[in-house]
This record gives C-alpha cells, sequence and structure tokens, in this order.
C-alpha cells in the first residue's frame, strides 16, 4: 500500500500521519519540526505552556521546518482561548483540541482561516464538530495514552463516524507501527494520529528516565489513573503510581488554579512535568496501551523510515 496525501482544509501533508500533542512538554519544537520535515503534521503541545513559551516554541519549529506545524491543546485549561489565539496570531497551520470543544473556537478558526480539529470518541460528537466548522476530527479510542474519552476501541469508533460525517476523520489511539497505520485506513480513516510512537524517539522532550520506562514496559506495566481533570488516562506504574494507589502524599501543597475543573487529589501539571524531567517518584507517565511493542528509542527519520517500509509490506 501506499499511503495517500492528508487534506484538511487549505492544508495538504504529504503523508497522512499526525504526531500527537503530548504535554507537558513532550512535544515541543525539535520533535515537531523533525515529524513536519518527514511530510507529518508536528503538532506542539500547548497544555502548560504559558503564552509566551508557545509564542516562542512556534517561532523555533519554525525555523526548524517548512512543514505543517500545529498546536494540541487540551480545553480543560484555563488559558485555553489565550492559548489557541496566540498560536493563530503566530500563523499556526492547524489547532487540535482535546477533552472537549467549544463553539468560540471554530469562530476563531473561520475568522483566521485556520483548521480547528477537535478530538472526539463518538460519532454523536463528530457531527456535532463538523456542523459547528470542524475542518476535520481526530477520533481517539481507548486504546490511547494520556485522557481517554471513551471504553470503546478506536475500532469500533472511527467506522460509525466515517459514516456520520463528511470531513476528515483521522484515526488515533494504539497505533504504533505501519501495520496499525493500514489497519486504520481498512476502517475509512484518512489519517492516523501517533503519540506513544514519537513520546519514544530522539527528539522528544522526554527525559531518558522516561523514555526507558517505555522501552521496558511489558503489558503488565499499563494502568488506568483516575486524572483530577474528571477523566480516566492510560499510563505506566512506576513510583508515583504506586503513591496514587495507596493515596500516600501526593495531595498538591499549593494551587495554581490552571484547570477549569479540578478534583485536586492531586496536580496533573506538576505530575506531567516531574516525569518529563525523569522524576519517576513525583511523575506520572502517559502512554498508550500498545507501549510494550516498543523496543528502542529512535530518531524520527528512522521512524518514519520504518513506519512506510512496514506499510508497503503489509499483507
Amino acid at each position: 500500500m501506499k499511503l495517500p496525501e492528508l487534506r484538511i482544509g487549505h492544508l495538504v501533508a504529504k503523508l497522512p500521519i499526525i504526531q500527537g500533542g503530548m504535554a507537558i512538554r513532550i512535544s515541543t519544537a525539535p520533535l515537531v519540526a523533525a515529524v513536519a520535515n518527514e511530510g507529518g503534521v508536528g503538532t506542539i503541545a500547548a497544555t502548560g505552556m504559558a503564552v509566551d513559551e508557545l509564542r516562542s516554541e512556534i517561532r523555533k519549529a519554525r525555523e526548524l521546518s517548512k512543514g505543517i506545524i500545529g498546536i494540541n491543546c487540551m480545553f480543560a485549561v484555563r488559558n485555553f482561548a489565550n492559548l489557541v489565539k496566540t498560536a493563530i496570531e503566530e500563523h499556526i497551520d492547524l489547532v487540535v483540541s482535546g477533552a472537549g470543544f467549544s463553539r468560540d473556537m471554530f469562530q476563531w478558526g473561520r475568522e483566521s482561516g485556520t483548521p480547528i480539529i477537535p478530538i472526539v470518541s463518538s460519532a454523536r460528537l463528530a457531527k456535532m464538530a463538523e456542523k459547528l466548522g470542524a475542518a476535520a476530527v481526530v477520533v481517539e479510542g481507548k486504546e490511547a495514552g494520556g485522557h481517554l474519552g471513551t471504553d470503546q476501541s478506536m475500532k469500533t469508533i472511527v467506522p460509525e463516524v466515517v459514516r456520520a460525517v463528511k470531513i476528515p476523520v483521522i484515526a488515533a489511539g494504539g497505533i504504533v507501527d505501519g501495520n496499525d497505520i493500514v489497519e486504520a485506513f481498512k476502517l475509512g480513516a484518512n489519517g492516523v494520529q501517533m503519540g506513544t510512537r514519537f513520546a519514544a524517539s530522539e527528539e522528544s522532550g522526554a527525559a531518558k528516565e522516561f523514555k526507558d520506562l517505555y522501552v521496558r514496559a511489558t503489558e503488565e506495566d499499563i494502568v488506568l489513573i483516575k486524572s483530577p481533570v474528571g477523566m480516566l488516562g492510560r499510563g505506566l506504574k512506576n513510583a508515583f503510581w504506586e503513591k496514587l494507589a495507596k493515596g500516600d502524599g501526593v495531595s498538591p501543597k499549593k494551587c495554581d488554579d490552571c484547570l477549569k475543573r479540578c478534583s485536586r487529589e492531586f496536580c496533573i501539571v506538576d505530575a506531567l512535568e516531574q516525569a518529563q524531567r525523569g522524576d519517576m517518584e513525583f511523575g506520572l507517565v502517559f502512554s498508550g496501551e500498545y507501549v510494550s511493542r516498543i523496543k528502542e528509542v529512535l530518531p524520527v527519520k528512522t521512524i518514519f523510515q520504518n513506519l512506510l517500509r512496514e506499510v508497503a509490506e503489509y499483507r
């Protein structure tokens, strides 16, 4: 099989592969630019960033690549509007919204000509997003890493969404290699979003300890975690997970009120920041369901070469 181009609004990606926006600071300029340079779509994870930091990352990514650069921002963060508007001011190519969406953001997209792409987990939400003006939808199943909006498999949801909408459908969750990409296209998807495989890349912003946990992971290490944002999250067992399981000393000592809604059982932003820096005692490591299939950390270029070879060899 030869992978087709991915068309979203006025944008045309040479390869139909979007790199997932992994917070906090896993998906920054070096990773994003490397993906864009290979013909995919690189996305900066805006969640957890200040406006000036996001502006700086966008400009760095532009210096490193002439390809398609987007942002991914979690709708649940309190400064969602400021982050998205800042990205639009910086002429970002597209915006992906996770954990919800609003009518307003589609209006911002229309006014600026910026494609807005919400992450959805049902045909009902996909139809609603299309009606509001979505340029495409990312359909994420239970196999994904990070915050989950469903307990259903991507393989069940994608065909339902394909039948329900006319805009491009991007399959996400559990896509690790070229075989997974072909399977997603057989379901009717127009493209795929991959996070976990790119988190374990040389260009990823994750610390060595984070990436090592990925490479060592077995199926038994994969767990679901109740996030303070009110959703389940998929991640990996480590010392912090053990503290969470015991309810042992994880309550935040201070709160920056960064989320629109938070149980304050622990600080999700702080836990993700600690993981990105390599602190496994106080860091929460998110990952997809099939992380155990990743056996080594590779350069983005090699990851793409492997994906294209696997797609071509698919039987």
